[in-house]
């Protein structure tokens, strides 16, 4: 294992070397860090490097992205937030799926720590409106989802859940199949937890956590959902949810140390 691992992080490296601009090979080294915990690393890394991917249009917002999640991982959500206020709510305009993605994921984990976003809401939700009905990936639907609970426009909500169980009901295909497998359920999990329900999001969200890879993404995007789960364990006044917060919070501490390659 240790052999592949430096094996892949050697390409990414002499990617670079090669050509300075490869953003995938940026971004598979934001990976690393953001996987190994090495957020310092990770902060320095971008920082230092952002002239050569910050031009790379497809994967340049997404850059900014892991560069925030550093931030939030630190706790220094006001670097986080100008991320967002100075290129992630910019490059988002271009109306590129992943863009509207990363605007929404950004925003709902910053409220996760405790941070208010103010009305950053607003113009992200009049992005993802027009979507509600796409239905395209379950993993898209979640991040719409939450840019109408983010902006608490609670008819914008039920709009999308009527539509998702509409869906379930005359769809076809494989995203059918997913949406009605799980993705509804991290919908109702989401909901739950913005109506207060924070016992009700636990039940949902804790028996489906090793099977949310279904939806796609990275493991950094899916990370969402256990920092869902945790807050709403912390918020929840169950004994059950309290040990279950005390292991997802032994879990993340474990992982985050034992990724670590050795030298």
């Amino acid at each position: 294992m240790d052999l592949l691992y430096n094996f892949k992080l050697t390409s990414f490296l002499l990617g670079l070397e090669i050509n300075s601009k490869d953003a995938w090979s940026t971004h598979a080294l934001a990976h690393v860090f953001e996987m190994e915990g090495r957020v310092d690393e990770g902060v320095t890394f971008l920082r230092n490097t952002a002239d050569d991917w910050k031009v790379c249009g497809l994967l340049a917002c997404h850059n900014f992205w892991h560069w925030a999640l550093y931030h939030i991982e630190k706790g220094e959500s006001e670097a986080a937030l100008d991320i967002f206020d100075s290129q992630v709510s910019e490059r988002m305009k271009s109306g590129a799926m992943l863009d509207i993605v990363d605007s929404t994921s950004l925003l709902y984990r910053l409220e996760l720590a405790g941070v208010n976003v103010g009305d950053r809401w607003k113009e992200v939700f009049d992005l993802c409106r027009p979507h509600f009905d796409d239905h395209i990936l379950a993993f898209n639907d979640i991040h719409l989802l939450l840019s109408s609970v983010g902006s608490k426009n609670k008819d914008a909500t039920n709009y999308l859940m009527s539509s998702l169980q509409e869906f379930m009901r005359n769809g076809s295909g494989t995203n059918h199949t997913i949406t009605k497998d799980i993705g509804y359920s991290l919908c109702e999990a989401i909901v739950a937890y913005d109506e207060g329900r924070v016992e009700d999001c636990c039940d949902i969200l804790y028996p489906l956590r090793y099977s949310i890879v279904q939806i796609g993404g990275s493991n950094a995007q899916r990370d969402m959902f256990n920092l869902l789960l945790i807050a709403a364990a912390m918020k929840s006044t169950c004994k059950h949810h309290q040990s279950v917060l005390r292991q997802l919070l032994s879990e993340r501490t474990r992982f985050k140390s034992i990724s670590q390659v050795p030298d």
